[in-house]
């Protein structure tokens, strides 16, 4: 289901594996004051959103504000704290928004346009190697007019702008509580989402509060929320069965998702929700190390690799093989990889090798992070290792780290090769590639490449109709598949696991793939 040719309107359209099921049942009103427990494995690194550009979004869309946000099942922004934004040029270089009357974080300041102009400019100043900043690229400057008027300058002709600002990226934060030149230390969060942060304990659990503040474009079903954090899949899932647990949210292994579905009979009050993915899993290459530095090895490595057999021995086919990073359901998907090296060939890859003059096997080392994408991620580069081993051309290593000290390894260039993971700030073909290349990127692998990041991404953002941006994402991928500086591996789906009395599951995940907590809630009669 993932190499569809059309493209959908909305990326995070669900699709139940079992409907909810109930006889007559009734949404809650949002009065039940018993916390829902969600389950995730997805841990925040930092509390501030200056400083990360990874799974923290997850809570920081529930805690902090934007101008824009995506709707359901939807991948147009429309209006949060703002109460309208748009281009005032024929050219999406000036963009324009007013804000909503009467907004305040939660500390009662006013959230007022220079709060949202401090908030940018912030997360651009500070520039953490592990924040958003190369998100804001575009902006060249900000002014405001009145207190509720903000202006953004771009530097270039950017269409995914509207979408950029709809994205944790541009978290609205308080400049009285956030410095400005470095990233906040304390969890006492000062922010105007639906939720307040009650209580925190790092990689253990958030305490989300219903913010009675709150003036955004969110119903809010629940008035409180316990994010639970998990390093162990097994554990979380022994929560959910056990009730300590309501709705489990990433982390679900292959084995765990199968046997939810195979046997109901054991958990009749769990009911499995299979939810249409963007989610991608690739390989990077730092070609500043000398044992990648040379085309035909990367070549070869993607000539070998199975995927078919990698998601059918490790994922259990609920991921599916991807050849390009821009995957199946999002606007000028391509097959790129597949269309430049076919079907897995030792052959061919010998072949490619021994043209650059490389006769001996070659040694790798593969680094991928222990506790980030669930307990599969170590199965899945066993299975890389055994299909390049297999081949005769390659001796491989494995290294694992937490996630952490892996971030670490990424942004101070420590790896040749490496695995991650990417959900979607947005859903645009341009946010599967342009985050992965250029002079500072989100790998720490620049990526240079005059036709690529000169003419054919720049191109593409003037396109405010995003299908006429298909050519140049076409091309886009045609060069990825000859520079192997990433190598897409799977594209996979997500699975919410969830007791059946929780409602809202099917509204809880936006476009990005971003769960959504206010949309949850208890019903209260069956």
């Amino acid at each position: 289901m993932f190499s569809q040719n059309k493209p959908l309107k909305g990326a995070a359209v669900l699709v139940t594996a079992t409907l909810l099921a109930g006889c007559g049942s009734l949404l809650g009103d949002g009065e039940n004051d018993e916390a829902i427990v969600v389950g995730t494995t997805s841990t925040p690194s930092v509390l501030d959103p200056a400083g990360a550009w990874d799974g923290s979004w997850e809570l920081y869309r529930n805690i902090y504000q934007t101008l824009l946000h995506f709707p359901s099942s939807s991948g147009t922004p429309e209006p949060d704290a703002a109460q309208r934004c748009g281009f005032t040029d024929t050219v999406s270089s000036v963009y324009r928004c007013v804000l909503k009357k009467g907004l305040t974080f939660s500390n009662g300041n006013a959230l007022d346009a220079e709060a949202v102009k401090y908030s940018i400019e912030r997360t651009l100043e500070i520039k953490s190697p592990t924040g958003p900043a190369q998100l804001l690229q575009s902006i060249d400057r900000i002014e405001t007019s009145g207190e509720r008027t903000i202006i953004f300058h771009l530097k270039r002709p950017d269409a995914t702008f509207p979408l950029v600002l709809a994205t944790p990226a541009a978290s609205i934060v308080d400049p009285a509580a956030y410095p400005a030149d470095r990233l906040l230390e304390s969890d006492k969060i000062s922010g105007s989402g639906p939720y307040l942060l009650d209580g925190y304990k790092e990689d253990e659990r958030a305490e989300l509060v219903r913010n009675q503040k709150y003036k955004g474009s969110a119903e809010v079903k629940n008035n409180a929320v316990t994010v639970r954090y998990f390093k162990d899949s097994a554990k979380m899932v022994e929560q959910l069965k056990n009730g300590g647990v309501d709705l489990t949210y990433r982390g679900l292994t292959p084995e765990q998702i199968d046997d939810f579905g195979k046997n109901r009979s054991d958990h009749p009050e769990i009911k499995l929700n299979e939810v249409y993915g963007t989610e991608i899993r690739y390989l990077v290459f730092n070609p500043r190390h000398e044992s990648v530095a040379e085309p035909a090895v990367r070549r070869a490595i993607a000539q070998i690799i199975d995927r078919k057999a990698l998601v059918r021995n490790v994922y259990k086919r609920t991921a599916a093989p991807l050849y390009s990073m821009v995957p199946g359901g999002i606007t000028g998907h391509t097959s790129a990889f597949y269309e430049k090296y076919g079907e897995p060939s030792v052959e061919k890859a010998r072949s490619t090798l021994n043209q650059a003059g490389i006769n001996g096997k070659v040694k790798l080392t593969l680094w991928y992070t222990t506790d980030r994408y669930g307990a599969t991620t170590a199965e899945e580069f066993a299975e890389i290792k055994r299909q390049l081993e297999a081949s005769g051309l390659f001796e491989v290593t494995l290294e694992g780290r937490e996630w952490r000290d892996f971030q670490e390894g990424v942004t101070e260039g420590e790896y040749p090769v490496f695995g991650r993971g990417w959900f979607p700030d947005f859903p645009d073909a341009d946010n599967y590639i342009s985050p992965f290349v250029g002079e500072e990127n989100a790998l720490g692998t620049p990526y240079e490449h005059k036709t690529l990041t000169g003419t054919l991404l720049p191109k593409s953002r003037k396109e405010s109709d995003r299908g006429a941006a298909i050519e140049s994402f076409t091309q886009a991928q045609k060069i990825l598949a000859e520079d192997v500086r990433l190598l897409p591996l799977w594209q996979g789906k997500l699975y919410i696991a969830a007791h059946d009395d929780i409602a809202g599951v099917e509204w809880s995940i936006d476009s990005s793939t971003i769960m959504r907590l206010w949309e949850l809630d208890r019903k209260k009669s069956w």
